[in-house]
């Protein structure tokens, strides 16, 4: 079964397109926290 890799996706996607967490937490509307907590697997929601 394939498993999905969302805290690895998340973060490939961002630097390849040269962008900060902060950018992609405004862009998303949450905290610079939480694509971080994402991007580290530290939460899942």
């Amino acid at each position: 079964m394939n498993q999905l890799h969302l805290s690895e996706n998340i973060t490939r996607l961002r630097r390849e397109r040269k962008i900060t967490q902060e950018e992609l937490a405004d862009f998303l509307g949450v905290t610079k926290a939480a694509v971080s907590k994402w991007e580290n697997g530290v939460s899942h929601s």
